[in-house]
């Protein structure tokens, strides 16, 4: 395998990934009967397999990592500790060598970088799943990041995508869930379009505009001409991620812990609310905290436009949450593109349980996230109604919007903030409409 090229091949891929499934499994099966024996902070990943981990979806990179990042992000299967190792997934992943780098800017802008930047350094600031970013200077004096993608990523994703679609397939026949491929179709077109960097160029400038409805936030500008197929290059923004952030949380004080996660909240919903557009990849190393206090966001291969429909829906369900008025939640869920094929009093306790269990923060002045169990407690939901969720489906494009409200609530999970998380949501009810 050529160096800095992460393996392609379908069969070498699952192969990689049985061998760390065996390596694993021991140790995850005698923490989860520890777990199950009442002991809850019972990481299900030692130190050593977490480390394990790191080395093996590092090296494969593509959705196996992404699989990798959103473990991370889950305050309920890890501890602090090992979430920390396995955190490295999200921008310190192995690099490819600079040669490759050269090789790939040489082919998509039509030279090498030091003919292309004024100052390109070799040393990635950040490397992910599909590409890496360096810090550069452009001839007229700009700083800027340059995200360069993996070669042979594209194969090594498909790869992915295809052992992934195999098990889809055998489940859904196994258990009459055929939707659930209508799901997977869904999530392995928007993988594949985080591909195209030149789209991202695209996404990333519609962002912004939704993103100037709330000043606290910051989306970097992206310099089309520096920007080809496999080569993003945009301003370059300065801070702390919000990754490191939760690495020294314990010297954090609550001040500036729910300052964070109020700006966490409006990453997410305002640009939703007012334009609806969603960040459907909220890790923590797509954050920074820059200097004059306002949120950076970065990575935008995973941007969703969400229908009229489901928005407008959207609006008055978070309207009513933050204390407008009513609606039925069964009714919202029609007009959203939910069906049900199970008796309507199950349906509505299926819904509203879910919403209950979401919209915790908007009923208490003083809400605390370091005690919340949204994210557990919305698992054993779901894990609970197993049996007839195949009975109850959201719209296709519902994959994506979840995501970023489950990346939402795990990162405001982690970070433990204490507060008025009400006025937080009623601040943020300005972007949705009153009922006609």
């Amino acid at each position: 395998m050529p160096e800095g090229k992460p393996p392609a091949g379908r069969l070498k891929r699952f192969a990689k990934l049985a061998s760390l499934s065996a390596k694993l499994s021991t140790d995850v099966m005698a923490r989860g009967v520890k777990r199950l024996a009442g002991a809850e902070d019972e990481s299900l990943l030692g130190e050593t397999a977490a480390e394990k981990l790191v080395a093996t979806l590092g090296d494969l990179k593509g959705l196996a990592m992404k699989m990798g990042q959103a473990m991370a992000m889950d305050p309920d299967a890890l501890t602090p500790e090992v979430r920390k190792i396995v955190a490295k997934l999200q921008n310190q992943a192995p690099p490819m060598p600079y040669s490759t780098v050269r090789e790939v800017i040489e082919r998509e802008l039509g030279g090498v970088p030091e003919k292309v930047f004024a100052s390109f350094e070799p040393v990635p600031v950040a490397s992910a799943s599909l590409g890496q970013v360096h810090q550069a200077v452009t001839h007229e004096g700009q700083k800027v990041a340059v995200k360069v993608q993996y070669p042979d990523i594209g194969k090594a994703v498909a790869s992915d995508l295809d052992n992934l679609g195999a098990v889809v397939k055998v489940v859904t026949r196994g258990t009459g869930m055929t939707e659930g491929r209508a799901y997977f179709d869904e999530l392995r077109s928007e993988v594949l379009n985080e591909l195209d960097y030149r789209r991202e160029a695209q996404w990333a400038a519609k962002f912004a505009h939704a993103c100037a409805v709330q000043p606290t936030l910051h989306v970097p500008k992206v310099l089309e001409p520096l920007t080809g197929e496999r080569v993003l290059t945009m301003e370059f923004v300065e801070g702390e991620t919000l990754k490191e952030l939760l690495g020294r949380l314990e010297g954090v004080d609550n001040d500036e812990r729910f300052r964070v996660a109020r700006l966490l909240m409006q990453a997410i919903w305002a640009p939703f609310l007012s334009h609806g557009l969603v960040h459907a990849d909220p890790h923590p190393g797509n954050f920074l905290l820059l200097t004059d206090g306002r949120l950076g966001i970065v990575d935008f291969g995973a941007i969703k436009a969400l229908s009229a429909p489901f928005v407008r829906v959207n609006q008055l369900m978070f309207r009513a949450a933050a204390g407008g008025p009513a609606v039925d939640m069964i009714e919202m869920s029609h007009q959203s593109g939910f069906t049900f094929d199970v008796e309507p009093e199950k349906a509505r306790a299926f819904i509203e349980g879910v919403v209950d269990i979401g919209t915790r923060p908007t009923r208490t002045r003083d809400y605390d996230f370091a005690t919340s169990t949204m994210t557990r407690d919305m698992r054993a939901h779901f894990l609970k109604n197993a049996t007839r969720l195949h009975k109850m489906r959201p719209p296709k494009e519902a994959v994506m919007f979840f995501r970023a409200l489950g990346g939402l609530t795990q990162n405001l999970e982690n970070l433990k903030a204490r507060g008025d998380f009400q006025s937080v949501y009623k601040e943020l009810s300005r972007f949705s409409p009153a009922m006609p």
